[in-house]
């Protein structure tokens, strides 16, 4: 079993409320999402594993089971073209749960007209293989946000 912590502090809000179709349909893979602090912070892996995929807005790590986790820094932020957005690792590392992974300002972002919420998003998993889904509540990095079996 996988267990996938936040990568970032702020409130739990689910899935459901992201301002994106492609999210809150749960079309990329069910999770949930974080309104982040709107403070200068780094984005941390949610597990242990490979960092496999990585742009300045999003990377996903996976694990040694073979579960795909991303993390998303906001929506649409693909448009600011990194601007903001510092990658502290590299495509490939090996990558333990609560290493810093991109380093962002969420009300930069907010202040671009862009979301800051944050998707954390189980891939190519089925939403009953996900248990303990944390959609409410505020949350600390590192905290515990959903199990993956």
């Amino acid at each position: 079993m996988t267990s996938v912590t936040s990568p970032l502090a702020g409130r739990a809000i689910g899935l459901a409320a992201v301002p994106d179709p492609v999210f809150s349909g749960a079309m990329v893979g069910p999770g949930t999402a974080i309104d982040p602090v709107r403070e200068p912070s780094a984005a941390v892996s949610p597990v242990d594993g490979v960092v496999v995929s990585l742009h300045p807005h999003a990377y996903v790590v996976v694990d040694g089971e073979g579960h795909g986790v991303l993390t998303h820094l906001g929506i649409d932020t693909v448009q600011l073209n990194g601007e903001g957005f510092e990658l502290l690792v590299n495509k490939g590392d090996t990558v333990v749960r609560g290493q810093e992974v991109i380093r962002w300002d969420p009300a930069a972002v907010e202040a671009a007209g862009k979301s800051p919420i944050c998707p954390v998003v189980a891939l190519e998993a089925t939403a009953d293989s996900l248990s303990g889904v944390v959609e409410s509540g505020d949350v600390k990095t590192d905290d515990a946000l959903f199990s993956w079996q």
